[in-house]
């Protein structure tokens, strides 16, 4: 289940709420009691573990966005 982070106008306080995404657009009450509160935008990172074990896998030579030539 994904989980939206809000803020409280009224006290500042930041907070995590788990709900489907069907209601991600939905209003959070702060924990404090206060109704005036903000759905943060949040980053995500998604690693995983490629075909060398867990090492990151980089493409040497031959294409790439610049053309293979700066080892991007």
């Amino acid at each position: 289940m994904p989980r939206y982070e809000f803020r409280c106008r009224a006290c500042g306080d930041t907070f995590e709420v788990n709900r489907p995404m069907a209601e991600a657009s939905a209003p959070a009450p702060c924990p404090q009691g206060h109704g005036d509160t903000v759905k943060l935008l949040s980053t995500v990172a998604v690693t995983g573990r490629g075909a060398a074990g867990g090492r990151e896998s980089v493409p040497t030579g031959g294409g790439g966005c610049c053309g293979g030539g700066c080892g991007c």
